[in-house]
């Protein structure tokens, strides 16, 4: 397989930004991405992958990265005639279009690529706009199909589906489902996720560019509004708005850029997808499946992974993910959240970032974001919150939600450029 390579990073700060339109996102992510790179290399980007949910629910239905990038073109700083994929898979949005853009280095079609991902989700003036922009991630043409399974599950997990009665939308009703069982089935404590939380707030407090930027004591996490038991506020993560970006290369590319570029470089190892499907509750969740794909296709194991970025659209899913993920064994999520093994300074760090619940969550940047919190921690340039010396580095991603699976998954397994 050839070899490939991220060459630049970057991420907006993630917070509500009425004033900050898609257009500004996009300028802001593509300008960091090429200052991050160190090298003139825009004339040089062959193919663009623009990855987007809610646009849409904004007046821009189509053509939604040639309208971001008109203006820079115009200017000159985004190459004429250059092709953009739209690319939409909810909250795994970014993370397609980076697969798209490594797959198009992979097949020997193009030597320099983009993937960015660009997202508004806060609407101050018509929270209705808001919420049609989250119902795109469950199956609006058949709902009675999830409303049934979502009503046995309950029964099971022992927390009737009453979507009413929550305060989030109603993903984070079918999150805490999933908890409720796990606590039923396992013996996972609500304390375990608030652990998971309270680390991540600390992660967070560390992250410049993280929406929340201040530290939540285990107590103060169970004592925090209920959003949906045992889902406190402060275990969900928030709305916001913002953008990321990569850039992609082949090896021969690289191999003519300047040595400082090089030495910044950062492999892919693997890139995989799995879909989703209405799996029973005790069934491995579609995560579990797509690690497999990219340990293989990697050549690795659970255990070569140092550090993770997870999306803990709840801290809930931190839990689950380390389960799925082989970082621990199936149940025990809980015991090793608590256990400080994925806090910085434990044996392997998870969500340096401060994770969705701290960092945000501008859906369609999300999984562009993890590159650039792994890319930063493998270079060594992630500040108070680096870990030692990493040296593999792990994202898992997922998007839109088919009963108790995301629609889509992505796992990614970057390694450092020793």
């Amino acid at each position: 397989m050839r070899d490939t390579y991220i060459i630049g990073t970057f991420s907006t700060a993630f917070e509500k930004m009425p004033g900050k339109s898609f257009k500004d996102l996009t300028r802001e992510a593509y300008l960091g991405v090429l200052d991050d790179v160190g090298a003139e290399i825009a004339d040089d980007i062959e193919l663009a992958y623009f990855g987007n949910c809610g646009m849409g629910t904004f007046g821009q239905a189509c053509i939604r990265g040639q309208v971001s990038f008109t203006s820079l073109v115009k200017e000159g700083l985004f190459p004429e005639r250059v092709p953009i994929i739209n690319v939409e898979g909810a909250c795994a949005t970014a993370s397609l279009a980076f697969h798209g853009a490594w797959k198009d280095i992979l097949s020997g079609q193009s030597e320099l690529t983009l993937a960015i991902g660009v997202e508004k989700t806060f609407i101050p003036d018509n929270p209705d706009k808001i919420q049609e922009i989250f119902d795109g991630g469950i199956d609006q043409l058949d709902a009675d199909e999830w409303r049934d399974y979502y009503k046995e599950a309950g029964d099971l997990a022992g927390k009737p589906f009453d979507p009413e009665k929550g305060e989030g939308t109603i993903f984070m009703d079918t999150y805490a489902m999933q908890a409720t069982y796990h606590m039923k089935k396992y013996g996972t404590t609500q304390r375990q996720i608030a652990a998971a939380s309270s680390k991540n707030h600390y992660h967070g407090s560390l992250n410049p560019k993280a929406q929340y930027r201040f530290e939540v004591s285990v107590d103060k996490v169970m004592e925090d509004r209920t959003i949906s038991y045992p889902l406190t506020r402060s275990m969900c993560a928030p709305i916001g708005d913002g953008a990321a970006a990569a850039m992609i290369c082949s090896a021969e590319y690289l191999s003519k850029l300047p040595p400082e570029v090089q030495a910044r470089a950062v492999k892919i190892r693997a890139s995989v997808l799995s879909g989703g499907k209405y799996r029973d509750l005790d069934e491995p969740g579609l995560s579990s499946v797509a690690a497999q794909k990219a340990y293989r296709q990697a050549g690795l194991t659970p255990d070569d992974i140092d550090i993770a970025e997870v999306h803990d659209a709840t801290s809930f899913c931190e839990i689950y993910q380390c389960e799925m993920l082989g970082f621990c064994e199936e149940g025990k999520g809980g015991a090793y959240v608590e256990s400080g093994a994925t806090s910085l300074g434990g044996s392997r760090p998870v969500n340096l970032s401060g994770g969705l619940v701290s960092k945000g969550h501008p859906i369609g940047a999300t999984g562009l974001s993890m590159i650039d919190e792994l890319t930063q921690q493998l270079r060594g340039e992630a500040g108070a919150r680096q870990a030692d010396n990493p040296k593999i580095a792990l994202a898992e991603n997922g998007g839109g939600v088919m009963g108790f699976d995301e629609a889509a998954c992505s796992i990614i397994i970057l390694e450092a450029n020793s």
